[in-house]
């Protein structure tokens, strides 16, 4: 059996929590934590959360340099609205970017500040789709969306050109993707990157989880909410486009999997990296020390975030063919 050391090793230039870093984390703790645990899924308004994010993140500039450019999905060669997220000197290839979000919230331009570092980083354009969100359109639209943008990519670009990566629900519905495209005999991309993945929607690995170590940011409980919000009336938890543990006979793309050492998702990124592996299929997962969920957004502020974005970058250029050679970098 796959050892928790075999899946890190190889990870030793871990950087310890900046000053910035553990200050968002205890504020996060006092603050934040406290009131979601007390909603618990009750009174927890869309239109106002989604609102308050999309304005916050705009305080978070996205990386100097690169160019946005909309995709407004009324072209029949688009399947979906989004955005192209370009390096000034783009290479040939792309990401596909799924954002986070619970599945009900978020949206490209949230993104903005990892998807421009990802692109600046690896030199690679980034597409970013604004796919559907729950409630109002439950499983299995967002996978849906995701398969038609990378079907649209799959018509310019050969597989093993594209990474897939993600980020919370972006990253289950990553992994989901990944799987699905595998059983519909899709070819498979070059690579998958995920950042703090939330592999289980029931979340019940999380409370378990919540109980050994509390996490600053996310409440299992809130969590559910938004699971059982997407899920819908779709009753079967262990339909493979939800249910991601069980690898078995699929071939996958190599993975990286980042994720912080205190967050409540830790434990299900670690049985996620071990399913991969026991499965024979490739995974590194790195866990970065005083880190909250999906710190790499913050890659503009805390030095760490820079360097786990960076990592994300190697491995990507590992993955993908160099242009000149059409072997890998």
């Amino acid at each position: 059996m796959t050892s928790y050391d075999d899946l890190t090793a190889g990870f030793a230039d871990i950087v310890a929590p900046s000053r910035q870093a553990r200050a968002l984390a205890s504020a996060l703790r006092l603050g934040w934590r406290p009131m979601a645990d007390r909603l618990n899924g009750r009174f927890v308004s869309l239109t106002v959360l989604r609102t308050a994010l999309e304005h916050g993140t705009r305080l978070l500039r996205p990386d100097p340099g690169v160019r946005v450019e909309e995709l407004t999905g009324t072209d029949a060669d688009v399947p979906i609205a989004g955005e192209w997220v370009r390096p000034p000197e783009p290479h040939d290839g792309a990401i596909l970017y799924l954002h986070g979000g619970g599945y009900a919230f978020c949206s490209p331009r949230t993104h903005r500040t990892l998807t421009s570092r990802l692109a600046t980083d690896t030199g690679l354009p980034v597409l970013v789709p604004g796919y559907r969100l729950a409630p109002e359109h439950p499983f299995p639209a967002a996978l849906e969306d995701a398969l038609e943008a990378y079907r649209w990519l799959l018509a310019d670009l050969p597989a093993s050109r594209i990474v897939i990566a993600g980020d919370s629900s972006g990253g289950h519905l990553a992994a989901a993707l990944v799987g699905e495209a595998c059983r519909a005999g899709l070819p498979s991309p070059g690579g998958v990157v995920l950042f703090s993945p939330w592999v289980d929607l029931s979340c019940e690995l999380s409370v378990l989880s919540d109980r050994e170590y509390r996490d600053p940011f996310i409440s299992p409980a809130l969590a559910r909410h938004f699971g059982r919000l997407y899920v819908g009336d779709h009753d079967d938890w262990s339909d493979p486009r939800l249910s991601l543990l069980d690898c078995a006979g699929l071939d996958l793309p190599p993975f990286l999997i980042q994720v912080a050492e205190e967050e409540v998702l830790r434990g299900e990124a670690e049985r996620l990296a071990e399913a991969l592996t026991e499965s024979g299929n490739s995974c590194r997962l790195q866990v970065w020390p005083g880190q909250i969920h999906v710190f790499q957004l913050f890659n503009r502020l805390f030095p760490e975030a820079r360097a786990a974005v960076r990592e994300a970058a190697d491995f990507i250029r590992d993955v993908i063919p160099d242009d000149a050679t059409g072997e890998a970098a």
